[in-house]
C-alpha cells in the first residue's frame, strides 16, 4: 500500500505568518468597504496595499518560499519546451479541421441512413 506525504506546516512561525496572510487580506477587504465615503481612490489604494503586504507576508513564509521554488522549476521546464513552428501549427489545424469535417459528414451519413432503414423500411413511415 502506498503511503502519500503530506506536507505540513512545521514551525510555529511560518503558522503565524500564514494567519497574519489571512488577517491582512480580510483587513484588506474590510478596508475597501469601510471606506466607501473616502472615495474609489482611497478604497482601492486600501485594497491593493493591503493585498500587496498579505503577499509580502505570504512569500517571506515556508510556503512562499516553496512556492517561488517551484515557479522557477516551472519557468525552467517551460524553456525546455520546443514550440511547433507556424507552419506546423497551421498542418495541425488543418488536419484537424478536415478530420472534424469528415467526421460530421460519417455521423449525418449514418443518422440519415439509419433514418431511412428504420422510418422508411421497418415501420413504412412515408413523410409528406
Amino acid at each position: 500500500m502506498a503511503t502519500s506525504q503530506i506536507e505540513t506546516i512545521s514551525t510555529g512561525a511560518d503558522k503565524v505568518k500564514l494567519a497574519a496572510v489571512v488577517a491582512l487580506v480580510v483587513a484588506a477587504v474590510a478596508a475597501f468597504y469601510l471606506l466607501g465615503k473616502q472615495g474609489p481612490v482611497v478604497q482601492w489604494l486600501a485594497l491593493l496595499l493591503g493585498l500587496a503586504a498579505a503577499v509580502g507576508v505570504f512569500l517571506v513564509s515556508e510556503s512562499g518560499r516553496q512556492l517561488i521554488a517551484f515557479s522557477r522549476d516551472a519557468w525552467r521546464e517551460v524553456k525546455k519546451v520546443v514550440w511547433p513552428s507556424r507552419k506546423e501549427t497551421l498542418q495541425m489545424t488543418a488536419y484537424v479541421f478536415a478530420f472534424v469535417v469528415i467526421m460530421a459528414l460519417f455521423l449525418w451519413f449514418t443518422d440519415k441512413t439509419l433514418e431511412w432503414v428504420l422510418y422508411d423500411l421497418i415501420l413504412g413511415w412515408r413523410r409528406s
